[in-house]
């Protein structure tokens, strides 16, 4: 069925604010290519929020794992950092059934800021971008607006990863003509990947990027539904199956 989608791109945190419609907030540099492993791995839902004192709580009271970093580095009483490769090492017996609270500086601060006013929010990456576009295509009825929100380096610096990861998004939706070389080569010869492949910090594994351009990797897309308001106010991401026909 062929659909026409009015694409709205906005970047940043101050992006993710102004996303209305169907918004799919984009970081492929880490955190929704780890919640797509995480869910990958058995993970029933993803608390996501931007306080790391009220992750700390929802382990303690709750049982929950707390992943995710500030500043790019783990925090101090959380169970994982916000890295693929230490994820996948973590393996299904860390993940299966549980709840995962999740803290990022540019992924889960922006889908919480677009959730305010977007209809749904979508937790955007290479790795579930073609499930992505179709839960988007299936929506009944269908969105009128989709805004693609690249997060870019703590969602205060563009970042090239995340914008043509939108690309890619907008090209499934729309057929808008997209280079995935171009794209590949653009995205490794900028700092925000070199950062990983000289190995010079161990929270940033070399390997992670390799995790992370990988396109269509899962069939499912992860949607979040706000919950509770306030100081108390929370995005809860679960998995949707999106199988391709």
């Amino acid at each position: 069925m062929s659909r026409t989608f009015h694409i709205q791109r906005k970047e940043l945190l101050s992006g993710a604010r102004e996303a209305t419609g169907i918004a799919v907030v984009i970081d492929v540099y880490r955190a929704f290519t780890c919640a797509a492993l995480m869910m990958h791995l058995g993970a029933e839902q993803i608390v996501l929020h931007g306080d790391p004192k009220a992750i700390l709580k929802l382990k303690l009271q709750k049982g929950y794992l707390a992943v995710g970093e500030v500043g790019g580095k783990i925090v101090d009483g959380f169970d994982l950092g916000n890295s693929p490769t230490r994820i996948l090492a973590a393996g299904r017996q860390t993940f299966a059934g549980r709840t995962v609270a999740q803290r990022t500086s540019a992924g889960v601060t922006g889908a919480m800021a677009a959730s305010y006013q977007a209809d749904a929010v979508i937790l955007g990456s290479y790795v579930t971008a073609g499930a992505i576009a179709r839960y988007i295509h299936r929506m009944s009825p269908p969105p009128t607006v989709v805004s693609l929100v690249a997060m870019g380096a703590d969602g205060k610096r563009p970042t090239p990863e995340d914008q043509v990861c939108g690309d890619y998004i907008e090209h499934l939706l729309t057929g808008r003509a997209y280079d995935h070389v171009a794209a590949l080569r653009q995205t490794i010869e900028h700092e925000s990947t070199q950062k990983f492949l000289r190995g010079q910090h161990e929270h940033l594994p070399p390997t992670d990027p390799l995790y992370c351009l990988q396109r269509d990797v899962f069939d499912f897309c992860i949607v979040g539904t706000r919950e509770n308001e306030g100081r108390d106010a929370q995005l809860v991401a679960r998995r949707v199956d999106v199988l391709a026909k």
